[in-house]
């Protein structure tokens, strides 16, 4: 039984040590040092964002939570408050994406689908449409 792994990607593999092996978005693969790991913890836990850590970083958002997470780092849970889904709500009907919504919201977009269907919204297909078999 051949057990090696014949499509791994190396440079997605994280190691364990003084240096952290990171994922960038672009271009060869990069490590970050102690002081960039605390660095990236200190802006995380000051209130900057995965996506705003990886654009800094050069490094993917789910490579910063998995730093984060291997320092045992409490991750914040950003969804939308009541107030914010019935605003999302608001402007769905109003024709509004997504995305759209998302990116004025500061969340992604799937956030704010889940939000929407969580609220009953029926969610449109990506021609605009209600979805078949949608019944609300």
């Amino acid at each position: 039984m051949d057990l090696t792994l014949k499509h791994t990607n190396h440079r997605d593999l994280l190691v364990e040590g003084p240096e952290i092996q990171v994922s960038p978005v672009d271009g060869p693969a990069r490590q970050l040092d102690d002081d960039q790991v605390q660095e990236l913890i200190e802006g995380y836990t000051s209130g900057a964002t995965v996506y705003e850590l990886g654009d800094q970083f050069g490094i993917e958002r789910r490579t910063v939570s998995a730093i984060l997470h291997r320092h045992g780092v409490p991750m914040r849970r950003r969804g939308l408050s009541e107030e914010q889904a019935d605003d999302a709500a608001r402007l769905y009907y109003q024709g509004w994406s997504l995305a759209r919504i998302g990116d004025r919201m500061g969340v992604a977009a799937g956030t704010v689908r889940q939000r929407l269907h969580e609220c009953g919204v029926p969610i449109r297909d990506t021609q605009g449409q209600p979805r078949v078999g949608d019944a609300r």
